[in-house]
């Protein structure tokens, strides 16, 4: 489980709790990274990889350093995580119609070019096939304003680039969970519908992960529904608004 809250009483460290709670009930190990009480830097910079020489070009760093053993320390535990795990579990929340620059931040860091992608295995063919993600995610945003037709956009649309990110690595990807209306501001009779309906997601996450792999799947198209430029044929069904026929 992978955790993207800078507070730890937060509802987001609360779900993530139950999360790993219910894991365990059902005989499941499980392993948290919790990133900011870690002080992971999401940053991805030279100084991270020392006794490089000349220009530091990120992909081709990545790919040395871990067919050399010399990943950094926080980098080569995370990927020990993803290697020893059949789900990865995100629990964050959207900030600015997106994941916290810490998350943005550990897939460029931890995804590895040379361990979790390369050129020939992606996609399709990516080295995480096998394993699944799922994201359980808050949005300050009701689920009205949140739907395809709110005025915050479509949370699930601003979540396909990370799930883009995993599948671009091998992941299967779950459809997301996700709670609306979290936000510090409420007050009154309204702060105390929002606990107890947040008291429900705690106790029905059990039942979240019991039902993992009933769960729908996110969809995306196959390697061979594009052609030798990389585009969608015609013919192939466009499966999200990012991937369509022109």
């Amino acid at each position: 489980m992978v955790l993207a809250h800078p507070e730890p009483r937060a509802f987001t460290a609360a779900w993530a709790g139950a999360t790993a709670a219910a894991c365990r009930a059902l005989g499941q190990g499980v392993t948290v990274s919790d990133l900011y009480a870690a002080g992971f830097d999401p940053a991805e910079r030279a100084a991270h990889y020392p006794g490089r020489a000349g220009r530091f070009d990120v992909m081709a760093e990545q790919d040395r350093a871990a067919a050399e053993g010399r990943l950094p320390g926080d980098v080569a535990a995370e990927l020990a995580r993803i290697a020893a795990a059949d789900r990865v579990i995100f629990h964050f929340p959207l900030w600015w119609f997106a994941p916290p620059a810490m998350l943005k931040g550990w897939c460029e860091r931890v995804l590895v070019h040379g361990v979790a992608h390369a050129s020939r295995r992606r996609f399709d063919t990516g080295p995480y096939r096998g394993k699944t993600a799922l994201f359980c995610v808050t949005t300050g945003a009701s689920a009205a304003e949140s739907g395809p037709d709110g005025r915050e956009g479509d949370s699930r649309l601003l979540l396909w680039p990370l799930a883009q990110t995993l599948r671009y690595c091998g992941f299967a990807v779950k459809r997301p969970v996700l709670v609306h209306g979290v936000h510090g501001f409420h007050r009154g009779a309204a702060r105390a519908a929002l606990e107890a309906r947040l008291e429900r997601v705690l106790r029905d996450q059990q039942a979240v992960i019991a039902g993992f792999e009933a769960r729908p799947a996110l969809r995306f198209n196959a390697d061979a529904e594009f052609d030798a430029d990389g585009r969608l044929r015609r013919g192939a069904e466009s499966v999200t608004p990012f991937i369509r026929h022109r």
